[in-house]
């Protein structure tokens, strides 16, 4: 109800710190659909405070890893999900898709090193099938 509340003033810039967190997986997902749907909507600028990796590799544009009064990788969730072992070295999770990903590369697979998503893996698993490579 408080997002809600914030989001009927129409902010242009709307700061939320882990708006989902303590709902199930479907509150959580609608809460952030709305969001997403406010952002287009009003062409809003959304600032996301968040542990989940899965969430923002979803909803992110960029990102910003904040470390000890740092930011040691700031992009998109492209250019900072590519860091993985890195950011799970800062105590930060990755992705799913990210953490799989890396594995099969790791034992000999022909993947694309930027798949941090299920809608990402689907399309790469499905490619490296068409071309009988990496799987």
């Amino acid at each position: 109800m408080a997002i809600a509340g914030v989001i009927a003033m129409e902010p242009k810039v709307l700061v939320l710190d882990e708006p989902t967190a303590g709902l199930d997986p479907i509150g959580a997902q609608e809460i952030l659909e709305n969001i997403e749907s406010y952002r287009k909507a009003q062409h809003a600028t959304i600032i996301l405070v968040s542990h989940s990796m899965e969430d923002v590799a979803h909803y992110a544009h960029r990102l910003a890893v904040v470390s000890f009064g740092k930011l040691p990788y700031v992009g998109t969730p492209q250019e900072v999900f590519s860091h993985g072992p890195q950011l799970e070295a800062l105590g930060l999770s990755v992705p799913a898709m990210n953490r799989v990903f890396s594995r099969a590369r790791a034992l000999g697979a022909q993947l694309p090193p930027h798949v941090y998503t299920v809608e990402q893996a689907k399309t790469a698993f499905l490619e490296a099938y068409r071309n009988k490579e990496g799987i």
